[in-house]
C-alpha cells in the first residue's frame, strides 16, 4: 500500500493508552505509512510515552529501518517513518520490568511479512501486571493466531517480575504470504480445564498449592465432571529473576476455543483469592457465550483488518482495548468492520479484511 502524506492519530482517544501507539505503529511499518501519534497517554496519570513504550517504537523502526522523531521518555508526540522490514536477529530491553508481552504485540506483527524468519530476543517483565502473561500469549494466543497463518515460536529463557524485570523470552517468526480469513464463532463445549500456578524467588511453593486448590475449588462447582489439571511449581532459581506469584487456567471446548482466567500476586492478597479471582475470570469469561475472553478480542483486530476475506469472531461484551484496536485499523487498512450485538452477553464482530500480501516471498 502506497503511503500518502502523513496520518495524524489522536493517541488519547479512546481507550487512550500505549495500544494506540503499538497497533499504529505496527500497521505504519508493514503498510509503508507514515503516521504522528499526538496525546500519547493523554489519559493517564503520567501522560507520554514510558520506556517500554519507546522501547517497543525502537524495536519496530529497527526492524524496517525507519525514522522516528519526538521518541524519548515522556514525550506525547512522536513521528514515525517506516522503511521495509528486513529479517535478521534483533535485540530490546526494556531495562524495566515492562512487559515483553507487550514488545511481542508490537513486533510479531510486522514480522509477518519480512522476507525470512526472524529471532528477537526481548528483556522484561514475563508476568506484569496490566498486561498479558507470557502463559497467556503462549497457551492462548498463539493456538489462535495460527488459524490466521501467524506463526511463531516462543522459547522462555527466563522470567522476570515486578520490580526487577530482567526476564528474556526469544521469540522466532516465520513469514507468510497472505493471511487468511477465519470465523470462530461455534464456541462448541468444554471438553477440558488446564493451567499453571507458579511462585518464584523467595516464596515457597505452598503459596502455588494454595491458588491452584482455590480455583479448582471453585471451578468444580460448575464443571464437576470436567478433567481441571493446574501445575504446581517453583521456578528453579537459574531460571527466574526477582520474586513473583501468579496463575493461569485456561479452558479448551470441543471446537477448539481458548479462553483464560489469570491473575497476579499482590502484596497482602492470599493466595487462596488469587486463586479464586483466577477461576471466577475464567468462569465469567465462560458464562457469555463469546468463543473468546476479553483479552483475546482485541489482539485479533490487526489480523482479521490484514487477512484476506471475511473473518467474524464471537465474542462476550466488546471492550474499549477492542474499540479502540478497530479504530486504528479503519484510520490506516480501511478495512471494513462491522459489530453486531446478539444478546445481552454477545456481539459478532465481523471484518473485510485488505489481503495485504507480503511481496518479499
Amino acid at each position: 500500500m502506497a503511503a500518502s502524506g502523513v496520518i495524524d492519530i489522536d493517541g488519547g482517544a479512546l481507550e487512550g493508552g500505549g495500544q494506540i501507539l503499538r497497533n499504529a505503529a505496527a500497521l505504519s511499518c508493514l503498510l509503508g505509512q507514515p503516521i504522528t501519534v499526538n496525546n500519547i497517554r493523554a489519559g493517564r496519570s503520567n501522560p507520554g510515552l514510558r520506556p517500554q513504550h519507546l522501547t517497543g517504537l525502537q524495536l519496530i523502526a529497527e526492524l524496517c529501518g525507519g525514522k522516528l522523531e519526538g521518541a524519548r521518555v515522556s514525550s506525547t508526540e512522536i513521528t514515525f517513518h517506516p522503511g521495509q522490514v528486513k529479517a535478521g536477529s534483533y535485540r530490546a530491553d526494556t531495562k524495566t520490568a515492562g512487559s515483553i508481552c507487550l514488545l511481542m504485540q508490537a513486533a510479531l506483527p510486522c514480522l509477518l511479512f519480512s522476507n525470512a524468519p526472524t529471532e528477537i530476543s526481548l528483556r522484561g517483565g514475563t508476568n506484569a501486571d496490566m498486561a498479558p502473561q507470557v502463559d497467556y500469549t503462549t497457551m492462548v494466543f498463539q493456538p489462535i493466531a495460527e488459524r490466521f497463518g501467524m506463526k511463531f515460536e516462543c522459547n522462555i529463557k527466563r522470567r522476570g517480575y515486578y520490580p526487577k524485570g530482567g526476564g528474556e523470552v526469544v521469540t522466532t517468526s516465520f513469514p507468510c504470504k497472505v493471511l487468511k480469513a477465519t470465523e470462530i464463532t461455534d464456541r462448541g463445549s468444554v471438553t477440558r480445564i488446564f493451567g499453571r500456578a507458579f511462585v518464584a524467588g523467595v516464596l515457597p511453593i505452598k503459596v502455588a498449592h494454595a491458588m491452584a486448590q482455590s480455583a479448582e475449588r471453585l471451578l468444580r462447582q460448575d464443571y464437576a465432571g470436567l478433567p481441571i489439571k493446574i501445575e504446581v511449581l517453583k521456578e528453579p532459581e537459574q531460571a527466574a529473576v526477582g520474586t513473583g506469584t501468579g496463575i493461569i487456567i485456561v479452558a479448551e471446548t470441543s471446537t477448539g476455543c481458548l479462553l483464560a482466567g489469570p491473575a497476579l500476586g499482590k502484596k497482602g492478597v492470599s493466595a487462596e483469592t488469587v486463586g479464586a479471582n483466577a477461576a471466577q475470570m475464567l468462569m465469567s469469561n465462560l458464562k457469555h457465550g463469546g468463543c473468546m475472553d476479553e483479552y483475546l478480542q482485541d489482539q485479533l483486530i490487526l489480523l482479521m483488518a490484514l487477512a484476506q476475506g471475511k473473518s467474524r469472531i464471537l465474542c462476550g461484551p466488546i471492550t474499549l482495548h477492542t474499540e479502540t484496536a478497530i479504530h486504528v485499523a479503519k484510520l490506516l487498512t480501511q478495512a471494513q468492520f462491522k459489530l453486531e450485538k446478539l444478546s445481552e452477553t454477545t456481539n459478532m464482530i465481523e471484518c473485510e479484511g485488505i489481503g495485504y500480501e507480503n511481496t518479499q516471498v
